[in-house]
């Protein structure tokens, strides 16, 4: 056999033998790349779906969106029916700016009988960063239909009007939410804000303004209405016609008090005759100090004269914090960072004990509004 020959047998000997190997090789990767995902997949679904969906929300929460969605996606294998996993993955990629997809996912789940107020208001913010108006209107008009009684989604619906200019729809739908979910902090800053600017009675943003305050006390929206508060009552004393009855204009209008029946005097009059009386208070100016004298004459004549025939929450907070001596670091609290950063800092340092004392009676008694003690008009 000529060397020519040999070469040719031993290379057809090595070349099986090296297609041998290469196949042993790749059934040994496939084998155990199949083993790695039965492996992944072992450990996917024997990990508790809480604890998967847990981490899929804090990735949400601290903006690592792929990861959310990653992880969700692998939730909806394990549970493809669960709205739950949707509504959250469909907010995932709403904040991703998917809207598309986010809105392919959203959109089904409202006709889910376990659909929530969170799936309409997702929905609708999916629509509105779509620039499409009419769907969003739709969207809410429907969840409101389904949950009348949402806060969060007449709050939604009234930002919406009021971005289409429907200045007169917007505090309706605010003063709504307040009416039927009194302890919801949203309508009481919209509402506060459009009373301030382009409504008739600065008292409602006084009203609304404080009662915020005190449902969402550390935010950058306190430090917002903490100044508008403030500026509303020197609104208010700057333009005495503000003390008038009450006019019946479409701002200021609206659902009516169950106490305002019949010719009866109303929330809103009783409110404007009582602080009328203390206009001598601030003729040097509306100041943290003289707003504290206000306030507490107000509260005097109002529990001597109006306390019974209008009980409101706000008020009988304000009676508790001066019979306990803290109505002083209240009023601090609310109108000295806005009036004077310096002189509040000063004022805290000087009555240290009084201004820890009212802060832990915020803490331990928070404002909790009555459903029945709605007097928005």
């Amino acid at each position: 056999m000529g060397a020519e020959q040999k070469y040719l047998i031993f290379d057809s000997k090595r070349q099986r033998k090296g297609m041998i190997m290469r196949s042993s090789l790749l059934k040994t990767l496939m084998a155990g790349g199949l083993l790695l995902l039965l492996a992944q997949g072992t450990m996917a679904q024997s990990q508790d779906p809480a604890e998967l969906f847990n981490t899929a929300h804090s990735f949400l929460v601290s903006g690592d969106y792929n990861n959310a969605v990653l992880v969700l996606n692998q939730l909806l294998q394990q549970e493809p029916d669960n709205t739950q996993y949707k509504k959250e993955l469909g907010f995932a990629y709403y904040l991703k700016g998917d809207m598309n997809k986010a809105r392919s996912i959203i959109d089904p789940l409202m006709d889910k009988k376990d659909a929530d107020i969170q799936t309409f208001q997702i929905a609708g913010n999916i629509a509105q960063a779509r620039a499409d108006v009419k769907s969003a209107q739709k969207i809410y008009d429907k969840g409101l239909r389904r949950f009348p009684n949402s806060g969060e989604l007449n709050n939604e619906n009234g930002q919406l009007q009021l971005k289409l200019m429907m200045n007169d729809a917007a505090i309706k739908s605010w003063t709504t939410g307040i009416r039927v979910d009194p302890n919801y902090p949203g309508n009481y800053y919209n509402a506060a804000r459009a009373y301030y600017y382009i409504g008739k009675e600065p008292i409602w943003a006084i009203v609304y303004g404080e009662i915020f305050l005190n449902l969402e006390s550390y935010t950058d929206r306190t430090v917002e209405i903490r100044e508008l508060v403030l500026d509303a009552y020197k609104k208010l004393f700057s333009d005495p016609t503000l003390f008038n009855a009450p006019e019946a204009d479409a701002v200021s209008s609206g659902k009516k008090s169950k106490r305002n029946r019949d010719g009866e005097e109303d929330f809103l009059t009783a409110y404007k005759k009582t602080i009328s009386k203390q206009a001598l208070v601030v003729t040097t100016g509306i100041e943290p100090e003289s707003l504290v004298m206000l306030r507490t004459r107000f509260l005097l004549d109002w529990y001597g004269f109006y306390a019974v025939k209008f009980p409101f929450a706000l008020f009988d907070y304000q009676q508790q914090l001066l019979k306990d001596g803290l109505f002083d670091a209240y009023n601090q609290w609310i109108f000295g960072p806005p009036s004077n950063q310096s002189a509040f800092r000063s004022w805290a340092n000087l009555h240290k004990p009084e201004y820890d004392a009212f802060i832990k009676f915020q803490r331990d008694n928070p404002l909790k509004l009555r459903p029945e003690e709605y007097y928005g008009r």
